[in-house]
């Protein structure tokens, strides 16, 4: 029986608020560039949630076509200017 109030007792402690849950969605969309642009707007939660899912697919496709562009790179440059790429990005 006690192990059960434990329990419940913890889980009690460990939920969000209502209020803690709205600060990190206000945090979030400061983050975004969009939604920071128009911070005025208050936005809900759901739609912060979605431009954040949006912007880190942009972010994602952006860092696979700078991939891309720099493995091109390397396969054309001669293998000084390659070595001083790989060396400059290891830093």
């Amino acid at each position: 029986m006690s192990s059960r109030r434990s329990r419940s007792r913890h889980s009690g402690s460990s939920r969000v608020t209502e209020d803690q849950i709205n600060d990190l969605v206000s945090r979030l969309q400061q983050l975004l560039p969009e939604m920071h642009n128009r911070r005025s707007d208050k936005k809900s939660a759901t739609k912060v949630l979605q431009e954040t899912c949006n912007y880190i697919r942009s972010l994602n496709r952006e860092v696979d076509e700078l991939s891309d562009r720099l493995s091109e790179l390397l396969e054309n440059a001669d293998t000084t200017q390659a070595d001083l790429i790989r060396s400059l990005l290891m830093h």
